[in-house]
């Protein structure tokens, strides 16, 4: 029986071309190489199964060959290459951190270090998993990295670079390992199984690099894994069974049910799911990752964020083309704050099926919207030639009411018009009218001047401090609709009229004034403009730090000072029954 050999250690990387998904690090290397920039020590971090330690060993490779490519490559044909190779070379060195991180151990490493090499220029010292050494082996180990011999060059590599002092950090060169993407995976795992003459259908090798989680390696031991039992074909249901991953069919009928408003359909989805054993909490997440999906397929600009196969993202494209905006933005809302409070609920599975149901709910809401918004506009939308008419005897029959009533001008007397703006009609002129059928005299056009404030010019009083005083009141009578916070800010306030263009308002502190200029200033600008003749009047705020200096001793004392300021706190104390203590 010929010994099986796993595909992370049959496959791995020889050289920086074969590296995957590490692009911009493999050039810096050979850049460093080619043009002889090489420094004393380099830090590879990053996730696991990226590729550090395999850069680090061809690193220490390429480093010693004598005979380099065009492209910085190792030849694999000089005598350092082939030590290399058949593990048998005596310059380059790999220590584990984990196995050996006591002072005695970094000793011994400075001890060889002092050792040059026997082929080629420089020794190489690998250490991986470096943030797994004590305090006083990074101590012992700080020296001869900061002053090597001229042929010693430090790797070090770790997955917990914050693990690391910063003392060894600034005397390296670091380099972060960036998680392999998805397609970068796929790519690689399609060459393992072309090599291994193994049949994989694309949708189970996506399913494959998605639970890998980035990582190559992990990627290639599930993928051993799945061939293991698939043997030389793998298909999707075989991966999802094996692999405990939820197909995502699922998800699609879920999205499809709800959009239908179909309640029952959609509890009976998820009652299969669990069925099956998955958890519901996978189910719920899995749903906010499908919903965000769908979302990002809205756009074209976004849809090459939605990582999968060409044949599910054509599901993806066909699906969001019938998914509401609005509905995708609530269902991910609705998601997120169960995928938040699953572990606080005691029961969990009707804590996802409510959410289920205000799932399915949005379509009714967002139908009864629409048709809401449908009928406002045909409210409002109404042609001119469509309004009604009214005919001459009607509106003469008015203008007899209007000089009737008491109050108004007498038909002899000179009567004033208020300026106002009124919407014109085409299909006839009412001023017309009048004129034609009544013995009123024709009255001149004025101009429109728009009043936002709406009160006639006569009927506003003189702006002096006393009639300020009762305004004042008025005013502050009409906030106590808002809270009884407001009002009790605006008791405490001093009011100053300093001329008939500038009130001055005193406040407690700064928190009051951004209040009141934010939420307060404008509306009593509004309402005494209403109320008084005034021109360009302007509120001035002013923080008032003369506060009284006694020192507060006692609780007696303090709670009157409270009460001084804010009136409510009586009240507080007495609804809740509380102790000044």
């Amino acid at each position: 029986m010929e010994n099986f050999i796993v595909s992370a250690r049959k496959y791995r990387p020889a050289t920086f071309d074969m590296v995957v998904g590490q692009d911009s690090i493999t050039n810096t290397l050979k850049s460093a190489i080619k043009n002889k920039y090489l420094t004393q020590a380099y830090l590879f971090c990053g996730p696991r199964g990226v590729g550090k330690t395999t850069c680090a060993r061809i690193f220490a490779k390429t480093i010693n060959c004598s005979n380099l490519n065009e492209n910085a490559e190792a030849c694999d044909k000089c005598e350092s290459c082939l030590s290399f190779n058949s593990m048998r070379s005596f310059n380059i060195h790999e220590l584990d951190a984990a196995s050996n991180n006591k002072v005695d151990d970094i000793r011994s490493l400075t001890d060889q270090v002092r050792v040059p090499p026997q082929i080629g220029k420089y020794s190489i010292y690998i250490i991986d998993e470096v943030h797994m050494l004590s305090p006083s082996a990074f101590n012992a180990f700080l020296k001869t990295l900061e002053e090597p011999p001229s042929h010693a060059i430090f790797i070090l590599a770790t997955t917990e670079k914050h693990k690391i002092i910063p003392t060894i950090l600034s005397r390296c060169q670091i380099f972060d390992f960036n998680r392999i993407r998805i397609e970068d995976i796929i790519g690689r795992l399609k060459y393992v199984a072309n090599n291994e003459k193994i049949t994989a259908e694309e949708e189970a090798l996506y399913i494959i690099a998605q639970k890998a989680d980035g990582a190559l390696r992990d990627a290639l031991s599930i993928f051993d894994q799945i061939a293991s039992l698939c043997g030389e074909e793998i298909i999707y249901k075989d991966v999802i069974q094996n692999l405990n991953v939820l197909d995502y069919e699922y998800y699609f009928k879920t999205v499809e049910s709800a959009l239908k408003g179909d309640v029952s359909s959609v509890l009976l989805t998820f009652n299969e799911i669990l069925e099956k054993g998955f958890d519901g909490h996978n189910f719920i997440s899995g749903l906010n990752s499908h919903l965000r999906d769908l979302l990002v397929s809205k756009d074209e600009v976004t849809l090459r964020l939605l990582e999968t196969t060409p044949a599910v993202k054509q599901r993806y494209l066909e699906q969001t083309a019938l998914s509401p905006v609005d509905f995708l933005f609530k269902a991910l809302e609705i998601g997120s704050n169960c995928d938040l409070t699953y572990k606080t609920s005691k029961n969990q599975r009707l804590h996802i099926e409510l959410s289920l149901i205000r799932l399915c709910r949005l379509s009714d809401h967002q139908a009864a919207d629409s048709e809401k918004k449908k009928s406002e506009i045909n409210k409002t939308d109404i042609p001119d030639e469509e309004l009604p008419v009214p005919s001459k005897s009607e509106i003469i029959r008015q203008s007899e009411k209007l000089s009737e009533t008491p109050g108004l001008p007498d038909k002899q007397s000179p009567r004033r018009h208020e300026p106002r703006v009124e919407k014109q009609i085409e299909s006839f002129s009412i001023k017309s009218i009048i004129s034609e059928n009544t013995n009123v005299p024709e009255t001149p056009v004025y101009p429109v001047i728009e009043n936002p404030l709406n009160t006639p010019p006569d009927s506003k009083e003189e702006f002096n401090a006393t009639s300020f005083e009762i305004a004042w009141k008025e005013f502050t009578e009409k906030l106590k609709g808002e809270g009884t916070r407001i009002v009790s800010m605006f008791k405490t306030l001093k009011p100053e009229v300093e001329n008939d263009q500038l009130i001055k308002i005193h406040l407690s502190n700064a928190a009051q004034k951004d209040l009141f200029v934010m939420n307060y200033k404008q509306r009593l600008i509004n309402f005494l403009g209403n109320k008084f003749i005034l021109n360009n009047l302007d509120v001035e705020t002013i923080v008032d730090l003369s506060e009284s200096n006694e020192i507060l001793y006692s609780d007696e004392q303090k709670y009157n000072y409270l009460i001084s300021k804010y009136p409510a706190m009586k009240d507080i104390k007495k609804a809740f029954n509380l102790d000044i203590t």
